[in-house]
């Protein structure tokens, strides 16, 4: 098991996950899930209980009764600490596209029905090598 897949599992059991669903989103057995979670004191309801201070400063958190529990002390700090754990963002709408002019492969974040790989491609497909503009015309 690799260090960001233990960074995920102790990630996804503070957000409340179990088991089974942390397994699955990160393709691994169940049972290693269970045996990793046990041996760094992972287990049980208290691991979403536990986290009572800010992700990114540390900071103590007020817990209001009856409400979601904060995760971060501020929008600066949720903003920072997301923008130094990309790897734990699920992106699941990625796609593999081949580009109509260039027939070079790129992926689209978002967008299955792009078609050119950028923005040149799509003027050399749609005019030619003029760009767009008439050569001779004045």
């Amino acid at each position: 098991m690799t260090g960001a897949e233990k960074e995920k599992i102790r990630f996804f059991r503070m957000e409340g996950l179990g088991y089974g669903a942390i397994a699955a989103r990160l393709g691994l057995s169940e049972n290693t899930v269970k045996s990793f979670c046990r041996r760094n004191h992972l287990t049980g309801v208290a691991a979403k209980e536990a986290v009572t201070a800010c992700r990114h400063c540390g900071q103590s958190l007020a817990e209001l009764p009856g409400r979601k529990g904060r995760k971060f002390c501020s929008e600066a700090c949720r903003r920072a600490w997301w923008k130094t754990h990309p790897e734990l963002v699920d992106r699941k709408a990625f796609y593999l596209m081949t580009c109509a002019h260039c027939g070079e492969e790129f992926k689209s974040y978002g967008n299955q029905k792009r078609k050119y790989c950028s923005h040149a491609c799509y003027i050399a497909a749609r005019f030619g090598e003029g760009g767009g503009h008439d050569k001779g015309t004045v």
